[in-house]
């Protein structure tokens, strides 16, 4: 079988693996970029496994003029930048031990005992530079089904790294059939062995929730994952009930508004969210019970928002959406509050002037943003 792909032929790509090859090495492509290849899906990052050391890998790039980033040398991993890309550089290795958190790893000439170390089988296949696909541990025949599942024991592959918990509902999401289910061995793992993740930082939680969320259709991992716990475990209170529908009326709702159908409390310290995100999450939150109209919400919220935020109200109250709410939305996110603080000086000055301007502000939300300049100032 092979594969192929633009960001296989790029040429200073193929000079890199050729440089490899010619000092007497392996260079393989591995991971993400043959199992995207192989699924028909776009291919981000480019990873390479080889049995030289890091730094005979330096060597060899730099020999051949390309630039070399020791972005994770003590762990095999260097980065080549040829032709302006990023390729990621790892020799093959095996666990030595780990504590759930991080490995300690020796390097190996092995490709087998690379593969054996990787989570899913999916992620365990590899090709070398003509696109010829290599599959030390029989993990096409999952490819092709969409089945997520860890490689070896599953339990002992949690145990490397708790994380795996959320890559499998994520993988899941993202690459599995949500008509065959997930797999039961896995899912039987991922149960007994969630307190592990208890262990694991907020920051890397929330990097994994946020891929999760944005996959085509969360719905049926997100369900596996309240139904076994784990989804209470990382984020308390979570259910995700409304996340299907938000999902039907709008397959493009980005993973922030997801969080919001999904809920849960104190999201922004479970998740470690940024103090942006936190603010965005905390305007749809309270958009839902507000009551504003339409062209309200897209004045406070701005079009995308303002869009999200009915789309939730939708999802979570089991209602339809109104035909006219994004043309509303988009009245309310071009209008302008027709008010300034000078038509009110200098009769108004300070905390009563910044107290009347909100007053009026309400007046004209109230009024779904129609009355006017005079209309607000008669009485003012």
């Amino acid at each position: 079988m092979k594969i192929i792909g633009d960001w296989l032929t790029y040429p200073e790509t193929q000079a890199l693996c050729l440089a490899l090859e010619t000092s007497g090495h392996r260079a393989l492509f591995v991971g993400g970029c043959v199992r995207n290849a192989l699924l028909g899906v776009p291919v981000g990052d480019t990873d390479l496994a080889t049995d030289a050391l890091p730094k005979t890998v330096s060597n060899i790039a730099e020999n051949a003029g390309f630039k070399v980033i020791p972005t994770g040398i003590d762990h095999g991993t260097v980065t080549v930048v040829a032709g302006g890309r990023p390729h990621e550089v790892t020799t093959f290795r095996r666990d030595v031990e780990t504590d759930g958190r991080r490995a300690v790893v020796a390097f190996s000439s092995d490709i087998a005992e690379d593969a054996a170390r990787r989570d899913f089988t999916m992620n365990a296949l590899y090709a070398d530079r003509h696109g010829t696909v290599i599959d030390p541990l029989g993990g096409l025949p999952d490819l092709r089904a969409r089945r997520v599942r860890f490689v070896g024991d599953a339990e002992t592959r949690i145990r490397e790294d708790y994380l795996r918990i959320l890559r499998f509902f994520r993988f899941h999401a993202a690459h599995g059939d949500p008509d065959q289910g997930l797999d039961s061995d896995a899912l039987a793992a991922c149960a007994a062995l969630s307190a592990g993740l208890e262990t694991i930082s907020k920051e890397r939680i929330g990097a994994e929730m946020r891929k999760l969320l944005a996959a085509a259709d969360p719905t049926p991992a997100l369900s596996a994952m309240a139904q076994t716990g784990i989804l209470a475990r990382i984020l308390p209170g979570a259910d995700p009930r409304a996340v299907g529908p938000l999902v039907h009326l709008d397959p493009r709702a980005d993973w922030l508004c997801r969080l919001a159908a999904l809920g849960g409390a104190d999201p922004v310290q479970h998740l470690r969210l940024s103090k942006a995100e936190a603010r965005d999450l905390t305007d749809l939150r309270d958009a839902v019970g507000s009551g504003e109209t339409a062209a309200a919400l897209g004045w406070r919220l701005g079009r995308q928002r303002g869009w999200d935020a009915i789309l939730l109200r939708a999802a979570l109250m089991e209602q339809p959406l109104a035909q006219a709410a994004k043309d509303e939305i988009a009245r309310g996110a071009v209008a302008r509050f027709p008010i300034t603080a000078a038509d009110l000086m200098p009769t108004l000055q300070d905390r009563a002037l910044g107290t009347r301007l909100k007053q009026l502000e309400r007046r004209w939300l109230a009024s779904d943003l129609t009355l006017s300049r005079d209309d607000l100032l008669k009485g003012a």
